[in-house]
């Protein structure tokens, strides 16, 4: 079934979508039967998912206000957003520095939707959306210089979303063209999947099954490929639970870091 929500945009509600499933995961509503479905899928097999998406996006608040606070960061780039929800990069950035700027990158029709209505920036600020798959980095580079200054740090973001890029190379040359691009005392950050655990192994192989765009897991290893030649933020490439946390937990398999630019 399709649903035409503006002129341009139509969404297809009879297969799932990633975002769509990761909202549902997230206890969101901006979800349909088929994306239940999958989600279901993947709880019976891993009940504790959803508190692991809830912890993954725990993560970003973190790693968000590190860098707008600690590290003096001013610009984001977010590459893969996801829906809408509870503690979005602009949310968090301008709750410390308000006059922080803004770009979320993603292609899916409800994200777009949604981000257009939702994403509003604090006045001294700045949030714009691109509508661009993260494979054309030229495009999302070109079209991000409209809202931020590249001769002044970045902080990018892929928060997630690289496990839909099977290829090590393929990921690392999206990353390293978007590095380039921004000066010294930028910053990484990113989080994925791990293939640590046979439960973890088990719920990618259901998404797998049914999701319209696969999701491959990486080892902590391949990850800390995507570091190379940046410096590590302390405490390094962990589990998302352990990086900077504001409480004990247990550590699960998603794995994240923040790197800067030298």
């Amino acid at each position: 079934m399709l649903i035409i929500v503006s002129d341009n945009v139509q969404l297809d509600t009879s297969v799932p979508q990633t975002a769509r499933i990761w909202n549902y995961l997230l206890g969101g509503k901006d979800n349909f039967a088929v994306d239940r479905a999958v989600g279901d899928q993947i709880l019976a097999s891993q009940p504790q998912l959803a508190e692991h998406a809830r912890l993954s996006r725990a993560f970003l608040v973190r790693a968000v206000r590190y860098l707008a606070g600690e590290a003096g960061v001013r610009q984001f780039l977010d590459i893969g957003t996801g829906l809408p929800s509870a503690g979005n990069t602009h949310e968090v950035a301008q709750s410390v520095a308000p006059d922080s700027r803004i770009v979320y990158v993603d292609n899916d029709p409800l994200v777009l939707t949604h981000a257009r209505a939702l994403l509003t920036s604090h006045p001294d600020g700045a949030t714009s959306y691109i509508d661009a798959d993260m494979h054309d980095i030229d495009l999302v580079l070109r079209e991000a210089r409209r809202t931020l200054d590249f001769t002044q740090p970045v902080a990018v973001l892929f928060m997630g979303v690289l496990g839909h890029v099977e290829d090590d190379a393929v990921a690392q040359a999206m990353v390293r063209k978007a590095l380039d691009a921004v000066p010294t005392g930028s910053y990484l950050a990113i989080y994925d999947g791990t293939d640590i655990t046979p439960e973890v192994v088990e719920a990618a192989r259901i998404w797998n099954e049914s999701a319209a765009l696969p999701y491959h897991l990486r080892s902590p290893a391949r990850l800390a490929q995507f570091f190379d030649g940046l410096e590590f933020v302390d405490p390094g490439l962990v589990s998302v639970t352990r990086w900077r946390p504001d409480t004990d937990g247990a550590e699960i398999d998603q794995y994240g870091a923040v790197g800067r630019k030298p």
